[in-house]
């Protein structure tokens, strides 16, 4: 059985893929496909599920056959974007429209109704989550007022965040979502076994179209024979940030994570305890295992990596990724330019859907090279509001480890060490969210007898960067980033 692989399914918002692992934690191979991205109008954000699906599977079958066959592989674990909706008929498997994705922000108006309505304190209650367009229920509200094939479906709808389409597609019909995603819906209270009729009532969602809410790592269900030549065991399901949180170990209270990917979303382990926040970050589920809940307190900032491709794609400033580095480090400064990355609105700790982008400071001496480092230099303010929220919350990070594809540049992973004044910690191998998933699998499967025992097995080597900043200048830096940040939300 030692010999057997874990294949991961890793369904982002820009791209699928799908990832070998061998039981010590040794990344063997990766297939990958992007993701069409539609924005049919400002603000709106979709993704075609049956086309996730099909170069899903295609990356798998890729997988599989590297692997030799899949009486090779023990077991699939999935992670995925969290708060993506798809709407599908369980007659016959079809989406009934395209996926509304976690950027999407069309819901805000129905937001603020609900937060004028006074709902939100006791939805944060139950949930951990504030009231904003980035969460799933509204985003069900909407397909079903605005569909009418959800509503000719009838009995028929089932609804689900992405992990629970994949498996849905893989097993023929088997309707789960695991504890981590099915949190981040507002349909289910953070204390609570299932699905809370209340909450399904407030947002106008039907129970009968939910999935089943399953833990992180077990049982659930297997391949159709279809798909690979023989069924594979699926073992583990994590929403993609609580999967990194896992793989980067943090699985003592008081550790913290940070994924820098489209997004930026730290994790900070809460152990058995709900988190309640009061100072605007999220109490979510961390994982169940055995009935047993673990949770987190997390900050999301909406923009990070895709910040990058905007410079890229909209601006035309660089032509990778990979040039940010080389540009931020050909200048001493930022050159007075500040960047307000809301291209979809502010995340945690200031919640303002309705907030936009700015870049400030501009003269005839700008060059590129200052906007793109004013651009990598928001990251770092963004994390330094969060730490502020984070410590006030009484939960101060010790440490951070990143990861995710930003993690990669040295210059940011530096930056972030510096402002936060931090010891920052980033694996050799930044893939931490499909380690997560693999984890995850192998201990369903029984490779590992315990996520700790899968986390010591997996485990790679870190590298630590270490704060060298004057606190003169970390201090301006902030003053500024803070002057901004006002200016902006006052307007």
């Amino acid at each position: 059985m030692n010999d057997r692989l874990i294949l991961v399914l890793d369904e982002g918002t820009t791209s699928t893929r799908a990832m070998l692992y061998a039981p010590d934690g040794g990344r063997l191979g990766v297939a990958q496909a992007e993701i069409t991205q539609y924005y049919p109008q400002p603000g709106w954000v979709e993704h075609d599920a049956i086309e996730i699906w099909n170069r899903t599977l295609d990356c798998a079958r890729r997988m599989v056959e590297q692997a030799g066959g899949p009486d090779r592989i023990a077991a699939i674990g999935i992670t995925n974007q969290r708060e993506t909706v798809v709407a599908w008929d369980r007659r016959t498997g079809a989406p009934l429209a395209r996926a509304i994705v976690w950027q999407d922000r069309r819901t805000a108006d129905h937001c603020t109704a609900l937060r004028e309505a006074g709902h939100e304190a006791t939805v944060q209650r139950r949930t951990g989550l504030v009231i904003d367009p980035y969460f799933s229920a509204t985003k069900m509200r909407w397909l079903l007022d605005h569909e009418p094939a959800l509503r000719a479906a009838g009995a028929s709808l089932a609804f689900g965040t992405m992990e629970s389409w994949l498996v849905w597609k893989l097993t023929g019909g088997l309707h789960i979502s695991d504890a981590s995603n099915a949190s981040r819906t507002q349909l289910m209270a953070l204390a609570g076994e299932g699905w809370d009729a209340e909450l399904c009532d407030l947002f106008g969602v039907p129970r009968q179209a939910l999935p089943e809410i399953s833990d992180n790592a077990g049982p659930f269900g297997e391949t159709l024979a279809e798909w690979f030549g023989l069924p594979i065991p699926i073992r583990g399901l994590a929403g993609d940030q609580q999967a990194a949180t896992i793989g980067q170990a943090c699985l003592t209270p008081g550790d913290a994570k940070a994924t820098l990917g489209t997004g930026a979303f730290i994790l900070a382990n809460r152990g058995g305890v709900v988190p309640v926040s009061h100072n605007r970050l999220l109490g979510t589920l961390l994982y169940r295992l055995s009935g047993e809940r673990v949770y987190a307190l997390e900050g999301s900032v909406f923009v990070a990596g895709s910040l990058i491709q905007w410079l890229r794609d909209q601006l035309g400033l660089i032509a990778s990724a990979e040039e940010t580095e080389a540009l931020a480090r050909s200048v001493p400064d930022n050159g007075g330019v500040m960047m307000l990355p809301a291209l979809a609105g502010l995340g945690a700790p200031h919640w303002r859907p309705d907030a936009t982008g700015v870049i400030s400071g501009l003269t005839q001496g700008t060059g590129r090279a200052h906007i793109v480092r004013a651009a990598l230099e928001s990251l770092s303010h963004q994390l330094c509001d969060l730490a502020g929220a984070f410590a006030a919350d009484g939960a101060g990070w010790r440490m951070l480890r990143i990861d995710g594809g930003m993690s990669a540049n040295d210059w940011i992973a530096q930056d972030l060490a510096d402002m936060l004044d931090l010891a920052v910690d980033r694996p050799a191998d930044v893939e931490t969210t499909a380690k997560g998933a693999a984890m995850l699998a192998a201990v369903g499967c029984g490779l590992h007898p315990s996520l700790e025992r899968a986390a010591a097995a997996m485990g790679t080597v870190m590298t630590r960067f270490t704060p060298a900043m004057a606190v003169g200048r970390r201090t301006e830096r902030l003053a500024r980033w803070d002057a901004l940040i006002a200016r902006q939300l006052a307007g």
